[in-house]
């Protein structure tokens, strides 16, 4: 059976991914994790899996047969960690994603899918956000996934690997991380679960596109499995703003929260909504889960977990 690598497994979205992939029996997946924000309680139950603790800033030596694909999802994936830690954010997104490319080389691997960023596209000049849209990142992290984007479809063009870099908007859903640098829907469905005030940064009128991490993890997993190369958005194509967002969740929670009001936070932009009609086409992806149902299911399924509540 072909190996694929996928880099940062046991995080949020890797071992969602890791589930997906696993689904199909002639795979066998290999994860690579350091567990900076991972955890290998998200592995439970996919112990056909094999898991090895490695940075890929310092990518330990693989002993593989061979290696048919890589999905790429090890990186600092927070833009207020990558403010906070701008070289620890460069060396993971940068430095990490050449090791992981190095090691498709080394092992002619023929698919690398990359993940990549709605950061890399900045304020946008119109909505939806297509893929020919300028990319003029406006904070750090946008910064470093786009080098690294760009860094892997070099090695496209001079090394013959089959590149898909997928450009997700803000992926919500169950094993979101937890910590300071929390999404926003995490940081609403735990505050409110503790029965603590919510606090939204800005006027609470920007908007973003929240597209079900189960949808990013097909979407990885057809990205790998296609002939397809090159560069795709993969959000709902829904547009909510923080307001309505955190209504909806408290609608859906039955609770009314004091809501505190803070500062912006430097490199927000105020609009984001994703045409995804590339990856329909090319992909054979689309977005499958309503906003509505998928956060119903991650509330259920914080309600169920270990995070803290009254």
């Amino acid at each position: 059976m072909p190996n694929v690598l996928v880099t940062g497994g046991a995080g949020f979205i890797g071992s969602h991914t890791v589930e997906e992939l696993l689904r199909i029996p002639w795979i066998d997946v290999v994860v690579v994790d350091n567990f900076h924000s991972g955890r290998i309680d998200n592995l439970r139950g996919l112990d056909r899996a094999k898991v090895m603790r490695s940075d890929i800033r310092r990518m330990k030596e693989l002993k593989l047969d061979e290696l048919a694909g890589i999905v790429h999802l090890a990186a600092i994936v927070s833009l207020d960690e990558a403010y906070s830690n701008p070289r620890l954010a460069v060396e993971t997104n940068l430095i990490g994603t050449l090791n992981a490319l190095e090691v498709a080389r080394r092992f002619d691997a023929k698919r690398f899918v990359y993940a990549s960023s709605v950061a890399v596209y900045g304020e946008p000049e119109k909505l939806p956000i297509d893929e020919d849209h300028p990319t003029r990142p406006s904070n750090i992290y946008g910064l470093s996934k786009l080098m690294g984007e760009q860094l892997a479809m070099r090695y496209m063009e001079d090394y013959g690997i089959e590149v898909v870099s997928l450009r997700y908007f803000n992926v919500y859903g169950p094993r979101m991380r937890s910590g300071p640098y929390s999404g926003v829907i995490h940081r609403f469905i735990t505050s409110l679960l503790k029965g603590n005030a919510v606090t939204i940064f800005g006027d609470g009128n920007q908007s973003r596109d929240f597209v079900y991490v189960e949808d990013v993890a097909r979407a990885n997993v057809s990205a790998l499995l296609s002939d397809a190369r090159g560069i795709f958005n993969i959000g709902s194509g829904v547009e909510i703003s923080v307001r309505e967002l955190l209504s909806l969740i408290c609608e859906l929670m039955g609770v009314s929260p004091e809501v505190r009001y803070e500062p912006p936070r430097k490199g927000d932009v105020m609009r984001s909504r994703a045409s995804y009609e590339a990856a329909k086409r090319s992909l054979g992806w689309e977005p499958r889960v309503s906003l509505r149902e998928g956060l119903g299911r991650t509330i259920e399924w914080y309600m169920g977990s270990c995070e803290p509540r009254p």
